[in-house]
This record gives C-alpha cells, structure tokens and sequence, in this order.
C-alpha cells in the first residue's frame, strides 16, 4: 500500500495501535482496528462495484462513524469521495448527484428517508453491516456485482496524484462548483505545518464542521493522519455554545478549529459568570484555530485580557478550498488586541505556497498597496469538476512579474507588509464569508427571483451587534407593495419558503425584508452597504 495517500497512513497507525480509541462518538468509543475493518468491508464492497482511482463516490452521511468508515472505504476502494449533507433540500442533493454524476453512493442508514429513490446504486453502511440497494438503472459495473463471488473485489490502488475528494462551493451565477482535491494537496498541507502544530497521537480533535466544508478536511484528517482522536459532535452540540463547552471538557479536547463567529458565541459562555471571570477550568485546550472567515484579533481581547495568548496557541489561517484548506499561518498575541486596528493578520505563506499581491493588470503591487491575492505551489486543486471554462479562468497561467507555472486567482484583497506578512482586507467581489461558509449572494438571488412576485432580490450580511452577522435577504416585488403590509409579509413569507426548499441551512437568509428600491452607487450597482440603513 502506498504510503503517499490519507487512507495507507490511517491504516499504518492501525497496524501500530488497533486498540487506540479513533473515535469517540454518543453510542461509544471507536478504535483504530475496528475503524480500518470497517472500512476494509466497504472497501471490498465498492471494489466489486468497479470503484477505482479516478472514479467519484457519493457520501451522504451526518457526523458519525458511518461517515468516516465511508470516507476510509471509498478511499481504500481507489475513489474519491462527494459530500452530500443530507440536511440539504432535496433540490440541491439532486444537483449534486447529477452534476457529480456518481455511479455509487455510499449511505448512512439514517439518511433512508433523505436518499432513497434519488439514485439507483446506494451502499448502506450502519455499524458492522454494509449492503447495497440495486434499482433497475443502476450502471453496468453495479449490476455485475450481482453475480459477483463473496471473494473481495481487488482493488486498484490510488496514488498520491489522484483525486481524494470533491466538495461543492457556493456558484456566482446560481450553481455550485465541485472542487477537485488529491491525495497529495491534503498530506502537503499536514507535512508543511508540522513544526508549527506538532500533532500527534495525543490530541483529541473535535469535528465541528458539516463532512461538506473544507474545514472538516483539517479536522478529521488532523485526528487520523496522527494517530489521534477524532470526537463527533452532534449537531445540537454544534449548534449550542454551552453544550460544546460542557463537550470540550468531558472530552480534553486539545485542537478546537473554529470561525470567529462561533468562537465568539464561545466566549459569551465562557465570560458569562457575574464577575466576569472566564470559567476555563477543566478545558485541555493547546490550540485554537481559526478560519472561514474574517478575523478581527480585537474580539479575542476578554480572553486574552484574562487568559493570556500562551495556552491554548490562537492561530489565524486563511484559505480556500481551491488551496486546499488552509494557505497562510498567523500565530495571534496579545500585541494584536492591544494594537489592533481592526485588520485582520493572515501571517505568511505555508512553506510550499507562494502568495501574491497583484494589481488589475497581474503585476506585483508594492508593500503596502492592496491588490488582489494569488496563490501558487502544491496546495492547488486540480481545478473544477466539468467546468473547463471556469477552470481556465480562475487557475490561470503565470502573470506579468510573477514566475509561476500556475496561478489560483482567490477573488480577496489583501496587503503585504514591510515585515513580509499579509492582512485581509476582504473580497474583490461580492462573496461574502458569514459563519465560516463561503456564500455567493447570486446563488441565492437567482433563488428568490424564480418566484414570480419578486423582480429581483439581495442578499447581503447584516451586522446585528457583538459579532452576530447573518445574512438578509432583501425582496423588490413586482408591484408596488407597503414594505410593512400584509401583502409584504406574504412575500417574505413564501420567500422563507421558497429558500428552505430549496437552498442548504448555511444560504439561507436569517431574515426577509421588502423594500421600494435599491441604494445604488455611483457606478450604478447596488450598494450592499447601505442596505439596511
């Protein structure tokens, strides 16, 4: 087996420790051997099915050890592995299956009700028991695993070139792109970060994070690619501060990667006794880190005013998916909240990276100067799954001044400084970051309008105070309508409707509001900001 993929170096601390505990889930704990049987199961299951390197798997699965045992076994298998949250609405899981095109998806029995009759090969997994459900179009290689033997199915090993995943993101013009990730884009980013983290076996993480956000990517391999301990957090337990801070400690979690979003809503928990005091007894925590969105060092002052910047290490990290998670490194102290000017530090390049700061023409801007961000080196994804023209224009040959065979243009605006390091200043366009998930607002604009009342909407975040952005949606009806009538909250009525069948929990609007007319800029777009006001 091939040291250079994420499932041989698994199976490696599997060897070395089966009875190591690699999970510890709400039914009991998980470890190593049982997690790499279950997965060799799988495994031999989706062999049989003429799953290989090159060959896309759908997972469908909440955070569970069903999820992992089918990330293992499609990896094992050869292929790589969709994330299909089954929490989305039935709209968007149906995209995904066409547009992946996946021949075999790989289930949880609890997702019955979300999955079935949506595709014609589905592989149940629940505890031990791995069976698959044929329908009458399932593809050619499925129906030979009928007459199969019971012998495994010889698998064809994967490389370190070949694809490991592919996760949706947010599409600009309504439709959600897959990212193509290898083998070798996931492993880079855990070697070139080594010296800054230290993982090992005696880490327990936790996975905070849906299996269809990048962030889950850091946080499960982070556990298993180290020998450590992965916990799996329900979703009420991500979902309430309290309950994750009552986990952390049951738990010793020692590697918490979070948005500042959540951590924020953390640290209500954490200061919220009378004195003010934080009430960190019991937490094991050595490092927090932070991604998904912007970050502004100023909101970690009640910790560090009362805990210090030393234990746990607070760590900013900026990255994309395209990037393969994370791209830069930017260790937070307490200089940065005491001297903060509300910029965000995103610190330096991984070693294997190369960021740059380029000008609309693609040349170097100088210290100082704000430009937009590229990245070059081994962290790059292939590119987008069927979508070549999209490719080309986002992972571009190498600009003016700039030697590099390949270029991801991100989209960000950011500033070096005379020290060598970058700060965030926000996007070129209008994506926005809200609770660490990447939104395109079109994609949920072009949503709104299918309703025929609607002649156009907005989406844009809205500042509610302390931290607490959500995203608004803004309706401009067909006809003209009283903003604080019946007939407006008709509107936002079917409108929250609408979203909710058919856009994921994360692009959904937290509120609705009609409106008479847009403010516009001088250029004559729409001015997000003043929206609201």
């Amino acid at each position: 087996m091939p040291a250079d993929c994420l499932h041989a170096i698994f199976s490696e601390h599997a060897r070395a420790a089966p009875g190591r505990v690699a999970l510890s889930t709400p039914a009991g704990p998980v470890s190593y051997g049982d997690l790499d049987a279950r997965s060799d199961r799988l495994a031999e299951r989706l062999a049989r099915l003429g799953v290989r390197p090159g060959v896309l798997v759908g997972l469908c699965a909440r955070r569970s050890t069903e999820a992992i045992v089918g990330m293992l076994g499609i990896l094992k298998a050869g292929g790589a592995y969709v994330p299909i949250d089954p929490g989305y609405p039935a709209a968007r899981i149906d995209y995904l299956l066409a547009d992946s095109a996946v021949p075999v998806v790989v289930a949880a029995r609890d997702t019955t009700d979300v999955l079935s009759g949506r595709h014609p090969a589905i592989v149940w997994v629940e505890g031990d028991d791995v069976c698959a459900d044929f329908g009458p179009t399932a593809p050619d290689g499925v129906l030979a695993e009928r007459a199969a033997t019971a012998s495994a199915g010889e698998r064809t090993e994967p490389s370190g070139a070949d694809l490991a995943y592919v996760i949706y993101t947010s599409g600009s013009t309504g439709a959600p792109k897959g990212v193509t990730v290898t083998h070798h884009n996931v492993l880079r980013l855990f070697e070139q970060t080594r010296p800054w983290f230290r993982f090992d076996h005696r880490d327990t993480w936790s996975l905070f994070h849906s299996i269809s956000f990048d962030f889950s990517v850091w946080e499960i391999w982070g556990a298993l690619l180290h020998g450590g301990r992965l916990v799996l957090l329900p979703e009420t337990v991500s979902r309430s501060p309290a309950h994750l801070v009552a986990l952390l400690r049951a738990e010793k979690v020692t590697v918490l990667n979070q948005t500042p979003s959540a951590f924020h809503q953390l640290l209500g928990v954490l200061f919220s006794g009378r004195d003010g005091a934080p009430d960190t007894a019991g937490l094991a925590l050595r490092l927090v880190v932070f991604g998904g969105e912007r970050l502004d060092p100023r909101m970690l002052a009640p910790w560090i005013d009362r805990h210090g910047d030393r234990t746990p290490e607070l760590v900013n990290m900026y990255g994309i998916t395209e990037t393969t998670v994370h791209c830069t490194y930017r260790r937070i102290t307490a200089a940065d909240v005491t001297g903060g000017t509300g910029a965000s530090p995103i610190g330096v390049p991984l070693p294997d990276l190369r960021v740059y700061v380029l000008d609309e023409h693609g040349t170097p801007q100088p210290d100082g100067v704000a430009g937009e961000m590229y990245v070059a080196g081994a962290g790059l994804a292939r590119g987008y799954l069927n979508r070549p023209e999209l490719t080309a224009e986002r992972f571009v040959p190498s600009a003016s001044g700039v030697d590099e065979d390949r270029l991801y243009r991100t989209g960000d605006r950011a500033m070096r400084l005379p020290d060598g390091e970058l700060v965030y200043l926000g996007r070129m366009d209008d994506q926005l970051k809200i609770r660490g998930y990447r939104i395109e607002p079109g994609e949920i604009e072009e949503c709104l309008v299918r309703l025929p009342d609607i002649a156009r909407a907005v989406a844009a975040p809205r500042d509610f105070g302390d931290g607490d952005v959500r995203l608004v949606a803004y309706l401009l009806p067909v006809r003209p309508v009283d903003p604080a009538g019946p007939e407006a909250a008709r509107l936002t009525a079917a409108a929250e409707r609408h979203a909710r069948s058919q856009l994921p929990r994360h692009l959904r609007p937290s509120r609705y509001d009609v409106v008479s007319e847009f403010p516009m800029t001088l250029q004559g777009k729409v001015n997000r900001d003043a929206l609201g006001k």
